[in-house]
Order: structure tokens, then sequence, then C-alpha cells
């Protein structure tokens, strides 16, 4: 008997879209031209389709009269808001690229980013919280020569550009030369080791992964999708806005940043059919006091994505949200993202214990990380991606694309993956998260599982520390339910004991409100281990 090895590729059915964003969205105009494409809940504004493309072939023709040609980098910095997504579709529409600026950039990760991609005219907002995006912008100018506009929105700057008269002609002239494999999309990768990189996206990438996880959780056009997770990441402007511009979905913004009240306001009074997320944002939408209060009725599906989701929140995501076809998908910025996803099928084992079955038009494989033999399934070892969904490499960086992508083209996740026969996929870590003790390997993520069922444990993420005798220890991080005891290291060890491996139980707890994280809503494990350095000495 042979053994199965894992690797898996996708079906094919449903032919790949070869076209440019621009020509998909006037397909979707002329099929669905009135009913609603965009709604901002917090200002009330709405654009039916027709109205949507018109706004952003003003917003196009308008970026081209600034001087700004296709190929040209046209940088966005702001929460969610509707100039955001206007934004996105008007520089695909006339072929600049966009690059997506991380809305919690401070100053010298700004100047960072505007050099090294070389961008032209930056979009923005003028503030957020605690961010004063015009101030900065103004600081670091002088140190950005390639840097010619400044447009801030909801200044006269943006008006002009937003009323210009749209030209259609031009427009279409322009169109003619561009190509679906056409990068138009910059995406920064977190930069937790030195500066980030910026993964360039074509057309052909985002548009079929939106497409194809807009299919994956049956979208049409009836469909109402709110959006709380960030734009300026795959999650909102891929699996948000362009998986609903593919289906004629409606795109509802419930607040610029992530707020649970807001969320479920939207769902509600939007008549949302979909809600998108993080594990976090899932929790805390659960956690209102004023949960019951909401109407989610007309909830049938979501995305959660991002991290990994403990079960009992999955269960009362279906349960008590409505959301009985939620969707978990896996990726990374540099495929588009998603290149794993489950579907309404799926059991709630598999939605929880899997990030589901590779992706149409894909392949995917686990290998050892050593030898880059694919591994039988069942064992463990790093995840690779091939095909439509790969990035065209990190921006004028030719040593760290070819780090990540291999000479066959597959991308290399960094993530440990374990395939079941029947090709499901479940992640347990990173392999730079992974710790050694004493010889052992350990992936933090199966103790984190192991920590949810604690009565008294909300929520739980285990680090490495260095240890003199065993090279590494373990630290549980943990969140406790208000009123209960805090947990100590003794009776931890006590509810650990005959239940899981005597090396998997945390030497170190400590107990904590909130977790440091990204604005994508990943708890930043480098800060935790950081803070544990500190804490033991």
């Amino acid at each position: 008997m042979t053994t199965q090895l894992s690797h898996d590729r996708g079906e094919t059915s449903t032919p790949l879209l070869e076209e440019t964003i621009g020509a998909n969205l006037a397909r979707t105009v002329a099929a669905f031209g009135e009913r609603e494409a965009l709604v901002d809940v917090p200002s009330g504004r709405r654009w039916t389709y027709a109205e949507f493309a018109a706004d952003v072939d003003r917003v196009a023709t308008g970026l081209l009269e600034m001087g700004i040609e296709a190929g040209d980098r046209v940088g966005i910095w702001a929460p969610n808001l509707p100039e955001w997504t206007l934004t996105q579709y008007a520089t695909a529409r006339m072929g600049a690229i966009l690059v997506n600026i991380n809305p919690a950039y401070r100053t010298e990760e700004l100047q960072y980013v505007l050099n090294q991609s070389g961008i032209r005219t930056v979009v923005a907002a003028s503030s957020f919280k605690t961010s004063d995006y015009a101030a900065m912008l103004t600081q670091v100018r002088p140190d950005c020569p390639e840097l010619q506009d400044v447009v801030i929105i909801g200044g006269e700057d943006w008006n002009r550009l937003a009323s210009t008269d749209a030209d259609p002609v031009r427009l279409e002239r322009i169109a003619a030369h561009l190509t679906p494999d056409d990068p138009i999309n910059i995406q920064y990768t977190s930069g937790t080791t030195g500066f980030p990189k910026g993964a360039t996206l074509s057309h052909r990438n985002i548009l079929n992964n939106g497409f194809f996880v807009g299919e994956r959780v049956q979208y049409t056009e009836a469909d109402r999708v709110c959006i709380p997770v960030p734009f300026y990441h795959c999650f909102g402007m891929v699996m948000g806005n362009l998986a609903c511009t593919t289906h004629g979905a409606a795109m509802v913004i419930p607040a610029p940043g992530f707020d649970p009240t807001a969320s479920l306001h939207a769902v509600a009074t939007e008549r949302c059919t979909s809600l998108y997320g993080v594990p976090t944002m899932f929790i805390a939408e659960l956690g209102l006091e004023d949960f019951a209060s909401y109407d989610l009725s007309t909830l049938r599906t979501g995305i959660m994505a991002g991290s990994p989701c403990p079960e009992h929140v999955m269960r009362q995501v279906i349960e008590q949200m409505n959301m009985r076809d939620v969707s978990i998908c896996y990726g990374m910025t540099e495929t588009s993202p998603v290149s794993l996803q489950t579907t309404a099928g799926d059991s709630l084992d598999q939605r929880v214990g899997t990030v589901g079955r590779v992706g149409p038009h894909l392949e995917v494989r686990v290998v050892d990380p050593v030898s880059g033999e694919v591994l039988p399934r069942g064992e463990a070892g790093e995840l690779q991606t091939l095909g439509y969904s790969v990035m065209k490499g990190y921006w004028n960086d030719p040593d760290k694309t070819a780090e990540a992508i291999d000479t066959e083209g597959w991308m290399h996740t960094g993530d440990i993956g374990l395939m079941d026969a029947d090709g499901y996929v479940q992640i347990t870590g990173r392999i730079k998260d992974m710790v050694i003790r004493g010889g052992e390997n350990i992936y933090p993520r199966e103790i984190e599982e192991f920590l949810y069922t604690h009565p008294d444990i909300v929520d739980a993420q285990v680090v490495g520390v260095p240890d003199e005798k065993y090279g590494e220890e373990l630290m549980a991080w943990i969140r406790v339910r208000e009123g209960a005891p805090e947990p100590t290291a003794a009776s931890l060890r006590e509810f650990c004991s005959g239940k899981i491996a005597h090396y998997k139980v945390p030497r170190y707890v400590q107990v904590i409100e909130e977790f440091p994280m990204t604005v994508t809503g990943k708890v930043r494990k480098v800060d935790l281990r950081a803070q544990a350095m500190d804490l033991l000495g």
C-alpha cells in the first residue's frame, strides 16, 4: 500500500477570472447597477453599484489629472472609510499601484514605506484615535523626495479629486493597455524582525482570491457583508471588498475601527447576512452586556480568520449569532491571502480543528522544513502554497523574494501544518513559535487549546522563555473571566496534571488584562516574550 502524501490540489471547474479589477467591476455594474454596493453606517452615506462606479471614475480621472500614471504608486493611509474603498477601485481602474499603509504606523515606519515603494501621492485621513496622520506626513515629507502630493480625506484636495468630471474615454484608453498580471497593490507585512516587506500583488492575485472566497461562502447579489476588519489588510480589501464586488453584494462599513457595539448595530440595522472578524472580535461581540438585544436573525455566514478559533467561541458564533455557515480561512498576505478555507458542509470539528481544504486552482503541501521532502499525511511540517495567488514578489527586494518563493514557485509560509487523509489542514503554529524544551518540540497552540477548557480562562497565549536547564521553558499568559480568582502556577499545574504531558505544563503563569495586538487582531507573541524576559529577569 502506497503512503498518501501531504499534497493536495483544488478543484478547477469554475475558471479563473482573466480580467482586471476595473473590467470585473464594470460587469458587476452592468448586472446589478441599482443594487446597493457600499454603505457607511457612521455617516449614513450609501452608493448603488452605478453610483459607486461613477465616483470611482471621478477619483480615477482626478488622479490622472494630478499626473499619476499606470504603474505609479499611490499610498492610502486611513482607517475604514468609504474613501478608502473608492481609492482602492480608482487606482485599479487607471492602473496605479495602491500601497496600503498600516494605520498604526508612526513616522519612522511611514518614512520607510513611502521611500521603499516610491509613493508619489498619499491619500490619508487627517487623524484617527491617537494618530495625527496630517502632522506625521508634514514631518516626514522633506525626507521623501518622490512624494509629490498629499490628499487629506475630507479636505479641499480630496473634494476636488472626488468631484473631477469623469473622463470615460481616457479611462477606457488606459484600460485597454492594462493586463490581469499587472501589479496593482503593495501590502507591507508586519516587520517583527527588521523592516516590513512589501508583498506585491496583481489584479489576477487579489481579484480571483476575493471571488473564490466569496464563492465558498455562496455569496450572491442578495448578500450584505459587515466588514469590521481593516481595509489596509487583505482580510478587509480582498476577502471583504473584492468578494462583494465580484458577486454584486453590498459592502457595509460599521465603523472606522473595530467596535463590537458598532458591528452588531450595523448587522441589525443593515440586515447583514455575513459578518467578518478575527476570534478576538467575535469574543468581544459575544461579551457585550446587551448582546441579546441585537437582532442577528439575518446572519447566515461570515468569515473568521487571522488566528485559530477556540471551539467554545465557534459554538457560540453558530448558535447565538445565527452564523450556521461561518467559514474559517487561512492564508497570508503573500498569497493574496487565502489558500485554505472551510465550507458550509464541513462539520463543527473540521471548522474548529482545521482551516479547511485547499482553494480552487491552488496546491498545498506539507514538507520537512530541513530536507524539503513532502511528508506523509498526518505528519507535521512546513505548509507551502502554489498557484495563481502567490505574490509577484517583495517590492524591490529580490533576495527576500528568493527566500520566500522557491524556484518552482512554491510559497514557503513558515507555518507548521498537518494534512489529514481527506485533505483538511491543521495549523499547529509558526516554525519560529515552536518551543524546544529539553529536546521536545512543543507547539504552543496545543497547550492554548487545552487551557481554554479551564472554567476561569477566557483566553490564553503560550510562549517559550530561556531556561538554563532545559533550553526553553513554557510561560502561559492568560485572561480570566471577570470575578474569577487568578490561577497561580501551582493551581494551573494541578489542573494540567494527568491531562497533558508533564513537559507541556507551563512553568510560569501571568494574568494579563489585554494582549498586545497587531492592527489585524493577531496577538503579538514577540511582545509577550519581551515582557516575559523583563518579568523573569
